[in-house]
């Protein structure tokens, strides 16, 4: 599992949208969001990069915790 540091998320819809990007990218994605520590766990067959860029396009900072 890949842990990414996103800035920028404060609710629930900040949960969906950046799970949703993810799993957009690869369905098959295991995507775990803690709001509180600001972290993204993310299982899957994407690069880190091809994560980041996901989390970016929905307007979020993120790199690799």
């Amino acid at each position: 599992m890949q842990v990414f540091n996103v800035q920028g998320m404060t609710c629930g819809h900040c949960v969906r949208s950046v799970t949703q990007a993810i799993q957009a990218k690869d369905p098959a994605a295991s995507v775990r969001v803690d709001l509180a520590a600001r972290e993204v766990g993310v299982e899957s067959a994407l690069s880190t990069e091809q994560v980041i860029s996901a989390i970016r396009e929905e307007g979020y900072e993120a790199k690799l915790a």
